[in-house]
């Protein structure tokens, strides 16, 4: 189904849920999220290496695949699921929830990043899913070599997407990928899904048309 994600824009801030505990849930700071998921991320390569024991060599080269591959779990995340949207109020509810306050209120920066309590919950059933994965194939070992750099692509991510929203005018090194995700949140909803690079929008065909320059 088409995305119906608007392009409409709100001052202020959001409100996700009445109960002021939820609520609170819902918000987090760069400055908690860099130390909670940055100790999960130093935890999870501890237990990798040194408690089951993966092969540094091993553990290098599922690190270095895993970080790519949330490249393109990023890409069908946010098209498939996060832009997922119909007339059910469940579904609206949703995606209200997940991601339609994001675009409604782009510049609530307490809302830029995942807060710890979700975002630990998602990844918990994410390395699950993940372990039954590699476990089918005998080896389930590995999930703990693999989930620590897709979590920490995850984390990359995140802080580009922050860092989009937050600073304006962008550096010039990441100019490009800032000039992308804008294009997705004020004119081009169903296109430039990608948030941290365009590979996938280009494999895929969602990269926003180019700008028409005038000839001098």
């Amino acid at each position: 189904m088409e995305s119906k994600v608007t392009t409409e824009h709100k001052k202020g801030k959001a409100e996700i849920f009445k109960n002021p505990f939820l609520e609170s849930l819902t918000k987090t700071s760069l400055n908690s999220n860099i130390i909670i998921y940055g100790l999960t991320v130093i935890l999870l390569i501890y237990i990798a290496l040194v408690v089951k024991n993966i092969p540094i060599n091993t553990f290098i080269s599922l690190f270095i695949v895993s970080i790519f591959s949330w490249t393109l779990t990023e890409y069908l995340l946010h098209r498939f699921i996060f832009h997922w949207i119909n007339e059910n109020k469940y579904v609206q509810r949703f995606h209200f929830i997940m991601h339609g306050s994001h675009h409604q209120y782009p510049k609530d920066t307490e809302r830029l990043l995942m807060p710890p309590v979700p975002g630990l919950i998602m990844g918990s059933l994410l390395f699950g899913l993940q372990y039954v994965l590699f476990s089918i194939f005998g080896y389930g070992v590995l999930t703990w070599g693999f989930f620590p750099g897709f979590f920490l692509g995850y984390l990359l991510y995140s802080f580009l997407h922050r860092a989009t929203h937050v600073y304006s005018p962008p550096k010039k090194y990441f100019g490009w990928i800032w000039r992308h995700h804008l294009l997705h949140h004020y004119r081009y909803p169903n296109k430039a899904f990608g948030v941290s690079n365009t590979i996938w929008d280009r494999v895929f065909g969602t990269m926003p048309p180019k700008r028409k320059t005038q000839k001098q």
